[in-house]
């Protein structure tokens, strides 16, 4: 449906269309409106029109049909994708300056004081920052948010970001996301940051098919409200309809990091999930091949380890084993893309002893696009790698792979080139897995991502039988596909942190950074279940691992019934087999009354 604006909106778009040449026509005939209270996230494929619409929101760009109009004297204030900044510009000038606001509208603003800037500055993860210190030497992601910070010191009717949480590590969206929950004035953000989603807005608007459809909540809320809308239109292709589903099943089941509780009743996404198979199992992308990991991954005992003068390991002691799923959690510059590229084999530690195990096969994603062919067509920077892949139990070329990931056969042929920034990173990850690693190892993987392209990924890393090894800032991610988390606090340590997020945030704030807040209201304090918060904490993440236990042991049962048929005429076989699985049964059956128990204790939602 169509949102139809009233006369109290602060904002309001009457029949707006929109299209660009190639690119074809974005908006149709949208109506809308936003008013002082609204906080809307913004969601949709990359090129659905998601930027062009908070372009036409902020009037820096005009229709091509219908009117735009904004209530008198209303003060804007809007984060675009790319800016310029004066290189000799300090940051005190672009903060407390006008070096920096011709994309904001509103003339007088209230002016905050140093304090105030230094806590903003601190908040997005620059206390190092000087206001004097000129931004041209910063890299881009500094100065970026250093842009934001000039935003977010001045008051305004509405506040519109574009992707406002790149360039930020756990640490800082989680400030952002406090300080933008106070924050007086409506709210419109695009980003593909789905915790932020949930953390912030109480409203999303999915820009698809050329029009605008609203629904009330959070990402969780809109995944729900999308999926029946789905299946009362029955005008999904099944694969598709598979991986929402799936997603449906976690939002129900895992851990549940949801700020807010649907606004929206779940018993209508009953009936899409009934059947849905545990996380872990047997997914709709299937099981890309691997090669065999044996006992060993990565052993590291009295590891130093330097980026330029600056320690990043001292000392450190660490063991990766085949099957792990570890998250590595810290600040920008923390150290985390070193690590990574040293198990990746692309640099050596400078002391202490590294063992890799001899099977392991390694993938490294960076966060740099550069390493693709750019003077290649798609299929045949995918061919580059592999020209046949093992997929489950078939072997599929290279273009059937390709269609799995999104590139139909009209973008087949498309060069590398003209890719856009989320068609690039598919392709970057499909080069890789197309090689059969059996280590992945992710920096910032969302990256460039949208939201079906985020779970179309966990789908494929849900069942991925090999060992993972993720630094990202994306909180939706690591709590989905994850199961241990470290982190890197700049002094040299790499810290196991049972607590996961939670506790990298209270670590970080202990030792200075921005303080945590729980943004959840069902969880402040003491919960009527009688536990606190920490302890509900504490024992969801217990849940979501018997889950995954239990996952894997039904796995492992369906594996062994397959063998028993199989060996159906080896008597001697199928009594041992049988043995097998009796007492596989009969601890899958200890685990599931031991999360039963605890699910139990726990509180509802």
């Amino acid at each position: 449906m169509e949102v139809g604006g009233v006369v109290a909106n602060i904002v309001n778009l009457d029949r707006v269309s929109k299209g660009y040449g190639a690119a074809g026509q974005l908006l149709t005939d949208v109506s809308l409106g936003l008013d002082d209270a609204d906080r809307i996230g913004v969601v949709g494929l990359n090129g659905a029109g998601k930027s062009t619409l908070l372009r036409m929101l902020t009037k820096q760009e005009e229709p091509d049909d219908g009117r735009v109009t904004h209530r008198r004297d209303l003060r804007v204030l809007w984060l675009p994708q790319s800016l310029t900044l004066d290189a000799e510009a300090t940051v005190r000038d672009v903060v407390l300056g006008t070096a920096w606001l011709a994309q904001s509208m509103g003339a007088e603003h209230e002016w905050a004081g140093d304090a105030g800037v230094r806590a903003i500055l601190d908040g997005l993860g620059m206390p190092h920052l000087g206001l004097d210190q000129p931004v041209g030497p910063m890299s881009g992601g500094e100065r970026r948010r250093v842009a934001l910070a000039a935003l977010l010191v001045r008051e305004a009717d509405l506040l519109i970001l574009d992707e406002p949480t790149n360039h930020l590590d756990v640490g800082g969206v989680d400030w952002l996301a406090r300080h933008l929950v106070t924050r007086k004035g409506a709210l419109a953000v695009v980003t593909h940051d789905r915790w932020f989603l949930d953390a912030v807005c109480t409203t999303t608007w999915e820009v698809a098919d050329q029009t605008v459809r609203a629904y009330e909540g959070g990402f969780a809320a809109w995944i729900l409200a999308r999926a029946e809308r789905q299946r009362v239109a029955a005008a999904t292709e099944a694969r598709r309809q598979n991986l929402l589903r799936k997603e449906i099943a976690w939002l129900r089941r895992g851990p549940p990091a949801r700020t807010s509780k649907p606004k929206f009743r779940i018993d209508a996404a009953n009936a899409l999930i009934d059947d849905v198979p545990p996380p872990r199992d047997t997914m709709s992308l299937q099981r890309m091949a691997t090669a065999r990991l044996g006992k060993q991954v990565y052993d590291l005992a009295d590891v130093r380890l330097h980026a330029g003068p600056k320690e990043i390991l001292h000392g450190t002691t660490w063991q990766v084993g085949p099957g792990d799923r570890i998250a590595i959690l810290g600040r920008n510059g923390a150290g985390k893309t070193t690590l990574l590229r040293m198990l990746a084999g692309i640099t050596r530690p400078d002391g202490g002893r590294f063992h890799t195990g001899s099977t392991v096969k390694p993938a490294f994603l960076s966060q740099e696009l550069a390493e693709l062919p750019g003077h290649l067509r798609v299929l045949e920077a995918v061919e580059e790698v592999a020209r046949r892949v093992q997929l489950g139990d078939r072997e599929i070329s290279a273009a059937q792979l390709a269609e799995v990931f999104g590139f139909d056969d009209r973008r087949l042929w498309t060069p590398v080139s003209d890719l856009s920034g989320g068609e690039r990173r598919r392709l970057q990850m499909l080069r890789l897995l197309a090689g059969e690693p059996n280590v992945l190892l992710f920096d910032e993987p969302t990256n460039d991502l949208d939201t079906d392209t985020l779970a179309a990924l966990e789908d494929l890393l849900d069942s991925w039988p090999g060992t993972i090894i993720v630094a990202s800032h994306d909180r939706y991610l690591i709590e989905r596909v994850t199961e241990s988390a470290y982190g890197m606090f700049g002094d040299g340590r790499l810290v196991h942190l049972p607590g996961g997020v939670d506790e990298y945030l209270a670590r970080a704030a202990a030792a200075g950074g921005p303080a945590p807040a729980d943004l959840t209201p069902a969880t402040a304090g003491a919960d009527r279940s009688g536990m606190s918060a920490a302890e509900v904490r504490t024992a969801r993440k217990e849940l979501g691992k018997l889950e995954r236990q239990v996952a894997r042991l039904e796995q492992k049962e369906a594996a062994l019934l397959e063998q028993l048929a199989t060996h159906a005429t080896d008597y001697a076989r199928v009594a041992e087999l049988d043995a097998q699985l009796k007492e596989l049964r009969a601890e899958r059956e200890r685990t599931e009354e031991a999360w039963l128990g605890l699910a139990e204790q726990l509180p509802e939602g």
